[in-house]
């Protein structure tokens, strides 16, 4: 079962349970999901992993906003978006800890031979692929600077 079906039979079960916020959530995640589907170019299918880079964009935003609406003193607007954030996570890979990021980022380094700073965009372009929706990019940008120093 893809991505898309797992949603669809989610939105049925919270529908059921007649779990408000949960099907809040999942109903902005399967709206993306049909917009991915039927934007120019995408023939109609929504490959997982489009559909990952889609619930990675929408877990940012969410986070982003309840930043901002913590910054006005808009608490019960924030808890809003962290709880839609959090419904969003359950369908992301389990995001990578510090020491793994680090593992994983130092071996990328090997493969790709980067030694410098200077080559930190061949590092960044790999680990991009390899750590999609598993660690947020700004991390994965920190630790490669850091390591690459």
């Amino acid at each position: 079962m893809d991505l898309f079906e797992k949603v669809s039979e989610d939105i049925k079960a919270a529908m059921k349970a007649k779990d408000r916020q949960r099907l809040d959530a999942l109903r902005g995640i399967k709206k993306e999901f049909i917009e991915g589907k039927t934007a120019p170019g995408a023939d109609g299918v929504l490959t997982d992993d489009a559909a990952m880079k889609i619930l990675v964009k929408m877990a940012k935003q969410r986070r982003e906003s309840a930043e901002i609406y913590k910054a006005q003193n808009r608490e019960e607007l924030a808890q809003e978006e962290l709880a839609q954030a959090a419904v969003i996570d359950e369908y992301l890979p389990k995001q990578l800890t510090e020491a793994e990021l680090e593992a994983a980022l130092r071996e990328i380094i090997a493969e790709t031979g980067a030694s410098s700073a200077k080559e930190m965009g061949k590092v960044m372009g790999v680990a991009s692929k390899k750590l999609a929706g598993r660690a947020d990019g700004r991390a994965i940008s920190a630790k490669v600077k850091e390591l690459l120093a």
